[in-house]
């Protein structure tokens, strides 16, 4: 829809030189995130995207988080830009006092919309392994990037908590075990996650997925971001239960890819750890997918607290296979 651009947007659009002096753009409102204002602003140099942190979620419970992140998630593009060109959309200008910055237009369809339709292609699966775990190479271990990307506090405020803090409160019986994967998490730094690899955040590009909505970056554990977005694989199972082999398709391909460009100590044993915890906090977390009905939700749940105590993603991917939705 239609939106007025905020002066503080136009103000930053004419600083760089993206805007003239007396442009007044058209700027339409783009839907679907929770976390940020974003704009499509159609200038006379061509499109634009503009993107502004948002201090209070839109989400049924109160979920607050600093708009600090917006700073560390245009540096997160920048990074894998470098790490994997085209990987992440250019960034043309920032205001972090603002929460702000600019970046370019890249019109192609999200993978979550196709997969929607059913349309669960391994092979760009393997893409999104491939370009993940270069990412996650091209960091780890890198000093200058766990210095530029501390931010464990705003981490835990939109990760740790709202998902496995906030799950284990409803699951008394697993509180020790939720608490204890969000402290293990927590304390891993091996190389920086983007912190939110979901088919809704990945552009099926002509030249392989990029990546949006970083403001999760942090320098920490990549095993985090390999089981965030299995787990969405999976939940997409229950969605579109017709294509549910093609989606272990794309399961297994995009494990086998990532693990291809890269590894370290325990990382699968990790991944397959939170795996089920985070398919559990997709249900009963602050943010719980919008997609499943309750009865799915009470499927997903069953499962999830069955497989808490896996440890290779095979044995979660086998149980699935089995699982009935």
């Amino acid at each position: 829809m239609n939106a007025s651009l905020p002066d503080e947007a136009l103000a930053l659009l004419r600083r760089a030189g993206l805007a003239g002096a007396t442009e007044s753009p058209r700027a339409r409102a783009l839907s679907g995130g929770v976390s940020s204002d974003i704009w499509r602003v159609e200038l006379a140099r061509g499109p634009v995207c503009v993107k502004r942190a948002l201090a209070r979620l839109r989400v049924a419970q109160v979920w607050e988080a600093p708009i600090e992140r917006n700073r560390y998630e245009h540096l997160w593009m920048e990074t894998a830009r470098r790490a994997v060109p085209g990987s992440a959309p250019q960034i043309l200008a920032s205001d972090p006092a603002a929460g702000l910055f600019a970046m370019e237009c890249v019109d192609s369809p999200l993978w979550k919309d196709e997969l929607q339709e059913g349309r669960a292609d391994p092979a760009f699966a393997a893409q999104v392994g491939a370009s993940l775990g270069r990412i996650h190479a091209a960091t780890a271990g890198r000093e200058d990037i766990a210095r530029t990307f501390a931010t464990d506090d705003i981490f835990y405020a939109i990760r740790l908590e709202p998902y496995l803090v906030a799950t284990a409160e409803k699951h008394h019986d697993l509180r020790g075990h939720l608490l204890s994967l969000a402290d293990r998490t927590a304390n891993t730094r091996i190389a920086l996650a983007h912190g939110d690899v979901s088919p809704k955040n990945i552009l099926v590009g002509p030249r392989g997925p990029v990546f949006l909505d970083a403001e999760c970056a942090w320098y920490g554990d990549p095993a985090f971001d390999l089981a965030f977005c299995l787990n969405h694989l999976l939940l997409k199972c229950v969605w579109v239960p017709r294509a549910k082999e093609r989606f272990l398709e794309c399961f297994d391909a995009l494990a086998r890819s990532y693990f291809e460009r890269f590894s370290s100590e325990n990382l699968e044993e990790r991944t397959a750890r939170l795996l089920p915890a985070l398919l559990l906090a997709r249900v009963d977390g602050k943010s719980p997918v919008e997609y499943l009905s309750e009865e799915q939700r009470s499927l997903v749940r069953k499962q999830a607290r069955s497989l808490l105590q896996s440890a290779h993603l095979k044995e979660i991917h086998d149980a699935w296979q089995r699982f009935s939705t």
